[in-house]
This record gives C-alpha cells, structure tokens and sequence, in this order.
C-alpha cells in the first residue's frame, strides 16, 4: 500500500466511468459490446473575467459530458481544449484556434473512433464562438465519413424543460451570472465569486438599441446582434470584448448574483434532456 507520500501531492482525481481519458483499450472493446454512441465536447481557453477560469468552456462542457455518462452508456471523447476565440485576445491566456484547425481535429478524431467501431457521435459546443464551426463539423462528418453525427443543442432542445423564471431582464451572457452559476455546480473549487466584478458594458450605438428586442428573444434582433456582437478587433465592428467591457463579464448583472441551486436545476435539466434523445435514438434504431 503506498503511502501518501510517495504519491504526487496534486493528484486528487478519480476513475470515471466511460471517460475515455481514464480508460484502457480493454475497457473500450467492453463499452464497444453495449453502445457505439461518443459525447464530444468543443470548449475554449479564454478569460471568463476575474471570477472564473480560463479553461471554463472545456471544463463545464467535460464536465456536463460526464454526468450524462453516467446516466447512459456514451463514451465522453474530449480531444481539444482550445476554441475559436479572436475578440477574447486582449485578455491575457486566451487562445485561439482557426476554424480549419478545429474541424480537421475532430474529424480525424471521429475517423479514428470509426476504425474502432464507433459510429454515432453528439457534438457538445460548450462555447458560443464554436457554434458555427460545430454545424458546419457535423455536416462535413454525415457527408464525408461513415460516422452519424449531430448536434447537441438542436439534439436536446425538444426535450428541455422551459424555466421563463429564469430568463434574465438584461443582457446576461458570457461570464455572467448564468455561466457562474452552471460553474458553482459543476467546478465549485475553480470559482473564486469573491473576485467577481460587476461591469458597464459600451456597446455600439446601434446595438445598444436593440438590446431590449435581444433580452426578449425577438429572433430578428436577436440573430443581427450576435452576428456583429463580440467579433474580433480587427474586424472594425468595435464589439471586442475588451471595447465593450472592461472586466471580461459580457452582461449588465453582477456575478456575484450567481447560485449553485440555479446552476444545478439548469444542468440537471440539460442532463434529463439528453437521457431522453439518447433513449429516443436508442429506441429509433432498435438499441
């Protein structure tokens, strides 16, 4: 039996089920025998203000994965950490990778995963600036491999459980109290809400305009806001993060407002959701 001190100091992590990382080749013929179903998470490395992690977006979205995996039989199978985040880069840490880049990593990811059996494949995007780059991913995945793929958004959307009490009356968004929320549960140890800071966004005349029309879901206004909102510098549109706030934290509410209670029933439902498409699917095609 070792003793504490002959172990790394650091480590504190434990075997989770279906998690591809903690899995041998062995376990994977086994998992292959009951499902050939893969969750991908797409994330980002980007600053989340003062209050939350640079690793947020990957780390929520591994996270998430997991918990489903526990629910049913899927293979969790993350493979890059970073995302496309350009309008993040004035903040120190932040990375960013191409469009280009982040397809080709997942589709000869998914081409390995086939050449062991796997063939149906929930692509996660856990970080807003991924979601295009995820659509386009599924469909070069259903055209171009003999891989199934879909995305998990439109996936679990029917299935979600509508919360109007939780909509916010401002704009609410990255770093903000909803995505703090979702962190209190699912990474506790990696929020530091003491550090969180209010901010005074400055947004384009124009867009600030609209602002009423996007807090309540007017779907035009809302689609012309995040095609111009948050877009690198050097696009001119001066909706950088950093043009537009100052600590990081895209959204009127203050941080600190954030609840682990809010963050749990929102996962829980994102969970529940997913169960039911994965047994809908199941169920479709005589799993």
């Amino acid at each position: 039996m070792l003793t504490n001190s002959q172990i790394n100091p650091l480590w504190n992590e434990k075997k989770i089920k279906n998690y591809l990382p903690h899995m041998t080749a062995p376990e994977v013929d086994v998992f292959l025998t009951k499902s050939d179903l893969v969750i991908i998470p797409i994330g980002a490395l980007e600053q989340h203000s003062s209050h939350l992690p640079i690793g947020t977006d990957f780390i929520n979205g591994v996270e998430q994965c997991k918990l489903i995996a526990q629910e049913r039989d899927i293979l969790v199978a993350p493979v890059l950490m970073a995302g496309q985040s350009p309008y993040h880069m004035a903040f120190s840490g932040s990375i960013t990778l191409s469009a280009e880049t982040i397809i080709k990593v997942h589709i000869e990811t998914v081409e390995s995963l086939i050449k062991h059996g796997f063939k149906r494949f929930l692509f996660m995007n856990s970080h807003g600036g991924n979601s295009a780059i995820t659509t386009f991913l599924v469909d070069q995945i259903n055209q171009k491999t003999l891989g199934i793929a879909v995305d998990f958004g439109v996936a679990i959307k029917p299935y979600l459980k509508s919360d109007n009490n939780q909509k916010p009356k401002v704009l609410d968004r990255h770093a903000g109290t909803g995505e703090t929320s979702d962190s209190l549960y699912l990474m506790p140890d990696l929020v530091q809400l003491d550090k969180a800071i209010a901010t005074k966004l400055t947004l384009p005349k124009h867009l600030e305009n609209m602002l009423s029309e996007v807090i309540n879901e007017e779907p035009t206004a809302k689609l012309l806001f995040l095609s111009e909102a948050l877009k690198s510098k050097e696009t001119g549109k001066k909706t950088s993060t950093i043009e537009m706030t100052k600590t990081g934290v895209w959204g009127e509410l203050d941080p600190k407002e954030a609840t682990v209670e809010r963050g749990a029933m929102n996962i829980n439902n994102i969970i529940q959701a997913t169960v039911k498409f994965i047994d809908k699917w199941n169920d479709l095609i005589g799993n």
